[in-house]
């Protein structure tokens, strides 16, 4: 499956690591931190013109990637769970 995270930006669900709010993520130096490092090594792809809300991190391989999003957590997963029939 296939999750949209913003703009032109389709993740497959089996890379995604995880997917973080960022007011509540960033409360803590650890994750400011990591995103920071992430930030330095060229790994972060910001998808938004907006305010971001979440940021998802992805894993192909030895691959990793940090996408910054306007569409919050609540919504990444909604659209993460939902599954079409096809008839």
């Amino acid at each position: 499956m296939y999750l949209h995270v913003g703009k032109d930006i389709i993740l497959k669900s089996d890379d995604i690591v995880g997917i973080f709010d960022l007011d509540t993520a960033t409360v803590g130096k650890s994750t400011r931190n990591y995103l920071a490092k992430s930030e330095k090594r060229g790994e972060v792809i910001n998808v938004t013109s907006e305010l971001p809300k979440s940021f998802i991190v992805c894993q192909k391989g030895e691959e990793k990637k940090v996408y910054i999003s306007q569409i919050s957590t609540s919504t990444l997963e909604k659209r993460s769970t939902y599954k079409t029939k096809i008839k």
